[in-house]
């Protein structure tokens, strides 16, 4: 009985070491239409972590998409290129992202001719919390995410 009380006070700081944190972009202001990050970090101590997207506008469509590995501090910019499509940039690995049925994910080898978009924000890590950052908004069109009409 004590050696198994030990082992678990020893392995206790193993369990709670996992951090699996989630931030959410909201797209013009609902919580219907949003990209939300999902950062998965098993130990503290790596410098890497697994990075998810879950893209949504719901009713109509959520979808969760696998980003793989990346830095664990490093923050994830948003662009808006417009048409339901976002830009997903950490580092200078680059993917896009849409919400108009959720399913279109890839990977960009770089940026495209027509330009990134808009930066919207970023999620960032502060304070030990993945948080979105929204950008300074001057001529940012507010239907930039918007599905394109018939």
């Amino acid at each position: 009985m004590l050696r198994k009380t030990l082992l678990s006070l020893f392995l206790l700081p193993l369990l709670v070491a996992c951090s699996d944190q989630r931030a959410s972009f909201e797209i013009d202001g609902s919580s219907q239409h949003a990209l939300t990050l999902i950062r998965i970090q098993n130990f503290f101590w790596e410098k890497s972590a697994s990075y998810s997207i879950v893209a949504a506008r719901m009713p109509e469509c959520m979808r969760r998409h696998d980003m793989g590995k990346g830095g664990a501090t490093t923050p994830v910019e948003v662009y808006a290129p417009g048409n339901g499509a976002w830009i997903l940039k950490q580092g200078r690995r680059m993917l896009v992202v849409e919400t108009r049925t959720c399913e279109g994910f890839a990977r960009l080898e770089e940026a495209p001719a027509e330009g990134m978009g808009p930066l919207q924000g970023s999620f960032e890590m502060r304070n030990g919390s993945l948080s979105f950052v929204a950008a300074a908004q001057s001529d940012t069109p507010t239907d930039a995410g918007a599905p394109a009409q018939q």
